[in-house]
């Protein structure tokens, strides 16, 4: 019997050993119930307090957690700037003027004949990029996470095979806690279209595992630059 045949076999066993298990107690139609009444009406657990802020105090307190952990924020006043904001941050940091994105429609809206010079590539990431943009879905105060939904509009592999990855968060997105974004993306998307995978992105990749010394980039980009658009 070769490796993989043996490990499908035991694989097979421990199942229908569980199988068996959860059978033989004959709750199989209450645990059934429970499950589908929880996944219908979900319910939020203990939502701290320091993310229930309003207006630039929410905003604030985003941006201090955010950089925090290493992440850079910049606030752009309008969607007409941030061409130039991405432009002004690859020419300081001596990139390339190349930026890879998804087909966001409010990406690909942008005024991006204002930063000429700039090279914008469309579609996934095949890991030679340098610098890409994605659109978050929203971000938490109380953490200063960003949430990222997978899709041709803003490809996972934008969150991290380029060692610079740029979000543009609008302001009025921030929620005070993961909660609140949840409850928003259920209710704009339905349990039918959630998207494959929802990423949460708190500050860029680290890891410390290597004689306690911290390594940013160990895992994905090295450096997370958020646009703050707008006011909250």
């Amino acid at each position: 019997m070769s490796a993989a045949s043996e490990s499908e076999r035991r694989r097979a066993a421990v199942i229908g050993k569980v199988r068996r298990a959860l059978a033989d107690d004959g709750n199989g139609d209450a645990r059934r119930a429970a499950v589908e009444e929880r996944l219908s009406r979900p319910r939020p657990n203990l939502v701290p307090a320091r993310g229930q802020l309003t207006g630039e105090a929410r905003l604030a307190l985003f941006a201090e957690m955010a950089e925090k952990v290493s992440a850079s924020v910049e606030r752009v006043a309008s969607a007409e700037e941030l061409p130039e904001a991405v432009a002004s941050y690859l020419r300081a940091r001596n990139l390339p003027s190349e930026l890879r994105m998804g087909a966001d429609p409010r990406l690909k809206a942008l005024p991006w004949d204002r930063a000429s010079h700039l090279e914008i590539k469309h579609g996934p990431s095949d890991g030679r990029d340098l610098a890409a943009i994605s659109h978050a879905f929203g971000g938490v105060a109380e953490t200063g996470t960003l949430f990222l939904l997978s899709g041709q509009e803003n490809p996972t592999s934008l969150n991290f095979l380029p060692e610079h990855h740029l979000v543009v968060l609008a302001a009025q997105d921030i929620a005070g806690d993961y909660e609140a974004l949840w409850a928003r993306l259920r209710a704009a998307e339905g349990d039918a279209g959630l998207p494959r995978t929802v990423n949460l992105v708190t500050g860029p990749s680290r890891s410390a595992d290597i004689e306690q010394t911290l390594l940013l980039g160990a895992h994905g980009p090295r450096a997370l630059h958020i646009l703050l658009l707008g006011e909250g």
